[in-house]
C-alpha cells in the first residue's frame, strides 16, 4: 500500500506500509497518513531534499519514523508504537508490542504479556486509557489486562512518562493511551482482511488443542465530499495456550538450620482463549469549525482453563506425611542449608480443576470539537465504559480414600537447575481412585471439591469539557481551561459451594463414562486420572451445597471525581533556529468515595489533591532537544483494596480491651509523588535518534498492602455483643498509607537506521532501549519494603532488515528480577520474587510489489518465545530470597505463527 503526501519543498513522499502481520493494513495506512502530514512541518533530512527523487520509506522503517516524529515533537516524554509496528513483531497481543518500548516491560500470564510495567514498576502505578478515556477492567484492580484489546483494531499506542495538566487519568510512573483509527485522516477508501494460524509446540493434555487461528478485517471510507468518515474493524481469536506449572508450598525446617519444601504441586494447564473485538468510528465534519466523532468498542472474552495435577504435603499433611530421609547442602553466602534431595511418604492428591472466565466489555463515546479559526477552540467529550465479568473456579480432588491411616505413596525428589525431579510409587491413574477429601482437611460436609463463582460489574462514566484560546503573551501561546468528571462503580458478588459425595458419604466413585484419557505429567510423576469436573454436579456424582460465607465477601465501591484544570502552552522562537516549547498547569482533584460491604455499613470519604505540572523542551537548530519536567503525580489504590469487608472483634486479653480486625480499607488514599525528569535527545532528521532520560520521584504517600496493627476507627461499625472497649480506636491489619521513599533511574533509548552510517547498509537498523532504576519505600513500621513490579534493569532490542519487499526481524526483551503480583481467585494477591527473564522472537515476511498481480498481499511467518523462556519464582528462606529455593516454575512452549494480510 502507498500513502502519498507533499513534504517541504514540494517533494512527493511515498510511505509503503508492510501490510498486516496481525494488524489490519487499513489501520496502518490511515495512521501513516496522519504521520505523513505531520512530517511536512518537520526538518526533512537534507539528503532527501537534494536528490529530487521520490522518497521510499518501507514497513518497519516507516513505523520507526512515525515514532521518532512523535517523540521529537511532543511536549512530554513519550514512547510510541504505531499500527505499522503493532503485531509486526511476533505478538500474542498488544502487550508484546508495548513491552518492546524503551523503559517498558511485561509480566507474562500463560505466556501472554498482559501485565505492563513502566520504568520497572507494576500496573498498580500506571493507568491505561482508550483514545484518552479511562476504561473499566476485567480484573479486581484498575490495571488493564491487554488481552482485552485485539491489536488488529488499534492504530497505535503512546506511553507517556511525564504528566501534563490536561491528562487527568493519573499514573505515578506513566500512562498508556491506546488509539483507534480516525477515518477522515485516511483520505481514501480502504478494505483489508487478514488471517493467521498458530501452533504451540507442547500439547499437554488429551482432548486439548495445540493449534489456533485469528481472522480480522477493516473497512474505511469517506462520503459527502469527505465530510463524513466511517471506520469499522473486527477481529476474532481462537488460540490455545499450554503451561507446564510446578509449585512448592513454601520452605520450612527439615532439621536444624536445614530448609526444604513443605509441599509440592505439579499442574498442566490447557487454556483456550476466544475473543471477539469490534470497533467502529464515525466522524462528521460539516464545516471547517465543527467536528463530531462517535466511537464504539465491544469485546467478548471467553477463557476456559483445564488444570490437572498432582499435589502432596511433605511437612503439613493432616496425617501420615513423613520425611524418611534427606540430604542438605550449604548455600554460598547464606547461613542456612537447603535440602537438595529427600524421600517422603504421604497421601498424594490428584486434582482436576476448571477455571473459566467470560467477560464482556463495552465502551462508547462521543466527542464534539469547535474551532472558530480565530484562535478559540472548544471540546466536549462524553464516554461510558462497562465490563461484566463471570469467573468460575471449580476444584475437585481424588485419591485412594479419605484420611487413610497409612501412607499411599512414596515420593523421592532431587533438586535441579529447573526445580525438583521426582520418582514416585503412586499410581495417579488408578481405577481405584475416588472423589474425596484425601487429606481429611474438611469437617462436615466432606469436601471432594469446591466451587467459587465471582461476578463483578465495573461501570465508568466520564464527561470532559474544555476551552482553549490562543494568546500572544511572551512565551505563552495559548491557555486551556477544562473540567473532567468521572463516576465509577465497581461491585462484586460471590457464590461458594461445597462439592460433597451424596448422602453424607466419605467418597464418590467416578463413573467410567466420564473418565478421559490420562494425563502424563513431567518431572517423573507419571500418569494421572483425568475427567471434566464441570459435569460432576449435573451428572449427580457430587452434591452442590451452598456455603453462605461467599455472600459475605460482596462489596460495592464508588468514586465520584471532579478535576478542574488549567494549562498554558509554551512556544517561543529563541532565534538562530532555536526554540522552546512545552506547557505548565495545575489540576485540582476532588474525590468522594463510598464503600459498602455485604455486612458492614457504608463508609464514605472525600479529599482534595492539587497536582501542578510543567514540561519544557529546548530545541536547537542541529536537532538537539533538552527536556525538563516537574510535576506532582498520583495513582489511586486498587479498587478491591478499598472494600468494606472488615472482620473485627474485641481482644479481651488487653488491659483495657481493644478492637482488633482486618480486611479492606475504605479510607485509603492514593499514591503521591513529586516527579522530576531530565532528557537529552539527539535526532537525525526524522530517521532516528539517541536519548538519555533521567528521572527522580520522591514519594509523599505510599500504600503498604499488608499493614499490620495500625490504628483504626471502628466507630462506623456495629457494636459487637459482650465487652465493649472504651475507645473506638483499635488495631487493624490491611492496606494502609505510609510516607517516605523515592524512585529514580536512568534510561537510554534510540533508533539507528544503518544508512546513517553508510548507504551500503541501507535497509538494516537497530531500535531499543535500556533502563536502570533504584527505589526505596517504607512499610507502616518504617522498614524498607519491596515495591511490586519493580525491576532494577529492563531492556529491549530489535534488529531489522527490509528491502525489496523482504523483511526480517529479531527482537529480545529483558527484565531483571522483580516482585510479581499473582492474582488469587479470592481477589487477593500472592506476591512472589520472579527471576530475570529474556524473551526472543523473530519474523520473516514478504510484501508483493506494485508490479505484481498479487500487489497488496503480504505473507509472514513468526517464531515466538524461541528459547521457551521459563517464568520462575524463588521462596524466602530465613527471610532471604535464596537461589535454588524454587517456588514456582512455568514454561509456555514455543509458538509458530504464519499468516497473510490483503488490502483491496
Amino acid at each position: 500500500m502507498a500513502i502519498r503526501s507533499k513534504l517541504a519543498g514540494g517533494i512527493s513522499a511515498t510511505a509503503f506500509i508492510v501490510a498486516g502481520l496481525t494488524v489490519n493494513p487499513a489501520i496502518a495506512a490511515a495512521q501513516d497518513a496522519t504521520t505523513a502530514t505531520t512530517d511536512q512541518s518537520q526538518n526533512q533530512d537534507a539528503n532527501d531534499v537534494d536528490t529530487g527523487q521520490v522518497i521510499i520509506v518501507t514497513g518497519f522503517a516507516a513505523s520507526l519514523r512515525s515514532a521518532t516524529v512523535k517523540k521529537k515533537n511532543a511536549d512530554v516524554v513519550v514512547e510510541s508504537v504505531s499500527a505499522e509496528d503493532i503485531g509486526k513483531l511476533p505478538d500474542n497481543g498488544i502487550g508484546e508490542s508495548i513491552a518492546r518500548l524503551p523503559g517498558v516491560s511485561a509480566q507474562r500470564s500463560a505466556g501472554r504479556a498482559n501485565i505492563i510495567s513502566i520504568r520497572g514498576f507494576g500496573p498498580d502505578f500506571s493507568t491505561t486509557t482508550l483514545n484518552g478515556r479511562e476504561q473499566t477492567t476485567t480484573n479486581d484492580s484498575r490495571a488493564v489486562e491487554f488481552d482485552q484489546y485485539p491489536s488488529e483494531i488499534l492504530s497505535g499506542v503512546d506511553v507517556y512518562k511525564t504528566a501534563e495538566a490536561d491528562r487527568t487519568a493519573g499514573g505515578l510512573v506513566g500512562s498508556i493511551d491506546l488509539r483507534t483509527i480516525r477515518p477522515l485522516d485516511a483520505n481514501k477508501k480502504i478494505l483489508a482482511i487478514g488471517a493467521r494460524g498458530t501452533y504451540v509446540d507442547q500439547k499437554l493434555q488429551p482432548g486439548t488443542s495445540d493449534t489456533g487461528y485469528r481472522v480480522y478485517g477493516t473497512y474505511v471510507d469517506q462520503f459527502a465530499d469527505d465530510t463524513l468518515g466511517v471506520a469499522l474493524s473486527a477481529a476474532y481469536t481462537d488460540e490455545p495456550y499450554q503451561t507446564r506449572d510446578w509449585n512448592a508450598w513454601g520452605y520450612d525446617q527439615y532439621g536444624p538450620n536445614q530448609y526444604g519444601m513443605s509441599g509440592i504441586k505439579t499442574w498442566f494447564e490447557s487454556d483456550k482463549l476466544k475473543r471477539l473485538g469490534v470497533n467502529g468510528t464515525i466522524q462528521y465534519k460539516p464545516s471547517d469549525t465543527i467536528e463530531v466523532t462517535l466511537d464504539g468498542f465491544y469485546s467478548h472474552f471467553v477463557d476456559r482453563i483445564d488444570q490437572r495435577g498432582f499435589e502432596m504435603p511433605i511437612l503439613y499433611g493432616a496425617g501420615g506425611s513423613t520425611v524418611t530421609a534427606y540430604t542438605a547442602g550449604p548455600i554460598p553466602g547464606y547461613t542456612a542449608e537447603l535440602v537438595d534431595s529427600a524421600t517422603v511418604t504421604g497421601k498424594p492428591v490428584i486434582e482436576n480443576y476448571a477455571n473459566d472466565r467470560v467477560a464482556d466489555q463495552y465502551s462508547f463515546a462521543g466527542n464534539l470539537k469547535w474551532d472558530n479559526d480565530s484562535g478559540t477552540r472548544a471540546m466536549i467529550d462524553l464516554s461510558w465504559s462497562r465490563t461484566d465479568r463471570h469467573d468460575d473456579r471449580l476444584e475437585t480432588t481424588a485419591g485412594l480414600g479419605r484420611n487413610l491411616a497409612n501412607p499411599t505413596g512414596t515420593l523421592t525428589y532431587q533438586m535441579t537447575d529447573h526445580g525438583p525431579e521426582f520418582t514416585s510409587t503412586y499410581d495417579g491413574a488408578s481405577s481405584a481412585l475416588v472423589l474425596t477429601d484425601v487429606e481429611g482437611w474438611s469437617g462436615s460436609p466432606v469436601q471432594a471439591g469446591y466451587d467459587k463463582i465471582r461476578k463483578s460489574k465495573d461501570d465508568l462514566k466520564e464527561l470532559r469539557a474544555e476551552l482553549e484560546h490562543d494568546i500572544d503573551f511572551a512565551f505563552v501561546k495559548s491557555v486551556k481551561i477544562g473540567v473532567d468528571h468521572t463516576y465509577r462503580q465497581k461491585s462484586l458478588t460471590q457464590d461458594e459451594a461445597f462439592l460433597s459425595p451424596p448422602n453424607g458419604a466419605d467418597t464418590a466413585a467416578i463413573p467410567s463414562n466420564l473418565i478421559l484419557a490420562p494425563v502424563t505429567l513431567d518431572r517423573g510423576l507419571g500418569q494421572i486420572l483425568a475427567y471434566d469436573p464441570r459435569v460432576l454436579v449435573a451428572q449427580g456424582v457430587l452434591d452442590y451445597l451452598p456455603n453462605p460465607y461467599g455472600a459475605s465477601q460482596a462489596y460495592d465501591v464508588t468514586e465520584d471525581v471532579w478535576t478542574p484544570y488549567v494549562m498554558a502552552k509554551i512556544d517561543s522562537d529563541l532565534g538562530n533556529g532555536n526554540s522552546v516549547t512545552g506547557n505548565f498547569g495545575v489540576q485540582a482533584i476532588h474525590t468522594s468515595t463510598s464503600s459498602a460491604g455485604a455486612v458492614n455499613p457504608t463508609v464514605k470519604d472525600n479529599y482534595w489533591m492539587i497536582l501542578p505540572s510543567m514540561n519544557v523542551a529546548f530545541r536547537s537548530a542541529d536537532d538537539l532537544v533538552l527536556r525538563f519536567a516537574v510535576s506532582k503525580e498520583m495513582m489511586r489504590p486498587r479498587l478491591n483494596q478499598m472494600n468494606n469487608i472488615v472482620g473485627f472483634g474485641v481482644d479481651q486479653t488487653r488491659n483495657p480491651p481493644i478492637y482488633v480486625g482486618g480486611g479492606g480499607n475504605p479510607l485509603l488514599r492514593p499514591y503521591q509523588a513529586w516527579a522530576f525528569d531530565m532528557n537529552v535527545e539527539k535526532y537525525f532528521g526524522n530517521k532516528g535518534y539517541l536519548a538519555v532520560q533521567a528521572f527522580y520521584k520522591t514519594l509523599t504517600t505510599y500504600i503498604d498492602p499488608s499493614g499490620f496493627d495500625f490504628a483504626y476507627d471502628y466507630s462506623p461499625y456495629p457494636t459487637p455483643p459482650g465487652i465493649v472497649p472504651t475507645s473506638p480506636i483499635g488495631q487493624f491489619s490491611g492496606p494502609v498509607n505510609t510516607k517516605g521513599g523515592y524512585l529514580m533511574g536512568l534510561e537510554v533509548a534510540g533508533t539507528l537506521p544503518f544508512e546513517l552510517i553508510t548507504p551500503a547498509l541501507s535497509g538494516f537498523g537497530l531500535t531499543g532501549g535500556a533502563g536502570y532504576t533504584e527505589t526505596k519505600a517504607t512499610d507502616y513500621l518504617g522498614n524498607r519494603t519491596a515495591i511490586p513490579g519493580y525491576s532494577k534493569w529492563v531492556g529491549s532490542l530489535t534488529a531489522y532488515y527490509e528491502k525489496g519487499g523482504f523483511n526480517l526481524r529479531g527482537s529480545m526483551r529483558y527484565r531483571s528480577g522483580f516482585l510479581g503480583d499473582f492474582a488469587l481467585f479470592s481477589g487477593g494477591l500472592d506476591r512472589q520474587y520472579v527471576l530475570p527473564e529474556t524473551v526472543y522472537d523473530a519474523q520473516i515476511g514478504y510484501d508483493f510489489p506494485d508490479s505484481s498481480t498479487l500487489h497488496g498481499l503480504s505473507l509472514y511467518i513468526q517464531g515466538q518465545n524461541l528459547t521457551d523462556q521459563r517464568s520462575a519464582t524463588l521462596a524466602q528462606v530465613g527471610g532471604e530470597q535464596v537461589p535454588g529455593a524454587w517456588l514456582k516454575y512455568q514454561t509456555y512452549g514455543r509458538r509458530v505463527v504464519a499468516g497473510f494480510t490483503y488490502k483491496f
